[in-house]
């Protein structure tokens, strides 16, 4: 736990006194799910930078970021000292990915390696019950969504879109006007449907429908670009370019979430009943989790079953979020290690420690935590809880990063042994 670097180790930061090295063993991290967590202002996306550079460094797992924010492939500017802060693109070069949604995508004036867009028939009625909120759906959407599923089955999207709002004929002989064939009215009556649900549901839809990166037949499978990088141990950033809105955020994240996870579930399959090989781990990291991860979504997202699995199919999260009392408390116990910044609210507080023994006293360590580049350790990835005061993520970082197993500077005056002798006695 204490001292230089070793392979599939990385140190995340320095014991508050002495100033030790602290390492996160990597190796059992990626094991389990785990969470970042502080309010605002804290340095969460500067910490969740060196933990996935460490990762790739180490090269423990294979790493797909969704990067609602376009804060982690790219040189970005710190509008605290006004610095470029390096991108992990830039520290690691073509060994991290980055993807963009919709055709000619850019994201922060860069081209990224390939763009994504999904097709029509990659959606699923759940997938869309999932946006109830943002869509602003009403009670009786499930109720049509299903009636579409039975009767389109899986071109129910492209299906449904087709149909015309509001379209109808003329009865020559009484002038009177009624749902024309290809009508939403029409087929809702057939069905069964109401007619104004159904029509409602369709303009809703109509938002999703004219995204840019929503095609009937995308030039490239979306899902296979992504897994054949992670499974030839690259990294993907999946940058949302300008679709940094809720909406777009957990349509796309679920989506591939739920069939990149199906692919691994394959392979581990293949894996424990073949005696093929096992399917190389994969992280998957999302930003502001509470919106995938709350109690009223946590069941119905891919996100919710991985953090149930344990790693039943090498695949884990690493959840990063300022409002972590906004996740459900059963994904929460299931975090295997949590890096914890300063916390200002008594709830954000309880969720964090969901779980844990000994909550009184780590409570009284997080109530100590300087609102900056201090974190409490806690769980799977380190042997006891320990507050630190986290490494700087500057050019003696990005130094660090790209030389050859060397430990950080200043780390190589004591073998394990002598720096547990120094600490322990």
């Amino acid at each position: 736990m204490f001292g230089k670097e070793k392979p599939g180790s990385f140190v995340i930061g320095y014991t508050l006194e002495q100033e030790y090295p602290v390492r996160l063993d990597l190796q059992k991290f990626v094991k389990r799910s785990s969470g970042i967590f502080g309010a605002t202002g804290t340095g969460k996306s500067f910490l969740t930078r060196m933990v996935l550079a460490g990762l790739m460094r180490e090269d423990v797992a294979s790493a797909l970021v969704f990067d609602m924010h376009n804060e982690y492939a790219f040189d970005d500017l710190d509008s605290d000292n006004e610095k470029t802060v390096r991108g992990l693109r830039s520290l690691f070069g073509s060994k991290v990915q980055v993807a963009a949604l919709g055709k000619g995508s850019m994201v922060r004036g860069n081209s990224p390696d390939f763009t994504l867009e999904l097709a029509l028939s990659d959606f699923q009625t759940g997938d869309i019950e999932l946006l109830s909120e943002a869509l602003n759906l009403t009670d009786t959407s499930g109720v049509t969504l299903n009636a579409l599923s039975r009767d389109f089955g899986q071109n129910w999207f492209a299906e449904f879109m087709k149909l015309e709002p509001g379209a109808v004929d003329v009865d020559p002989e009484s002038g009177k006007t009624f749902p024309a064939e290809n009508s939403v009215a029409a087929w809702a009556r057939q069905n069964n449907v109401h007619e104004k649900a159904a029509e409602a549901l369709h303009r809703k839809l109509q938002r999703i429908y004219d995204r840019p990166y929503v095609v009937e037949k995308p030039a490239a499978d979306a899902v296979s670009a992504i897994v054949d990088k992670l499974e030839t141990g690259r990294h993907v950033i999946l940058s949302f370019g300008e679709f940094d809105n809720d909406l777009d955020y957990l349509l796309v994240s679920n989506i591939l979430t739920r069939r990149i996870r199906q692919h691994w579930v394959k392979l581990t399959e293949r894996h424990k009943t073949h005696g093929e090989a096992a399917p190389r781990p994969l992280l998957i990291a999302i930003e502001e989790a509470h919106k995938l991860l709350n109690p009223h979504l946590s069941n119905q997202t891919a996100f919710g079953t991985i953090a149930r699995e344990l790693r039943k199919y090498f695949v884990t999260l690493l959840v990063v979020d300022q409002r972590p009392s906004g996740i459900d408390d059963e994904v929460m116990s299931q975090l295997g290690t949590r890096i914890t910044g300063w916390l200002g609210d008594e709830d954000d507080i309880r969720a964090v420690l969901t779980g844990l023994s000994g909550r009184d006293q780590l409570r009284g360590m997080l109530a100590r935590l300087q609102e900056k580049e201090e974190v409490l350790l806690l769980g799977w990835g380190v042997k006891m809880p320990i507050p630190v005061k986290s490494r700087r993520y500057d050019e003696q970082f990005y130094a660090d990063m790209k030389a050859t197993r060397a430990g950080p500077s200043g780390l190589d005056n004591l073998d394990d042994d002598g720096w547990n002798d120094e600490i322990f006695g």
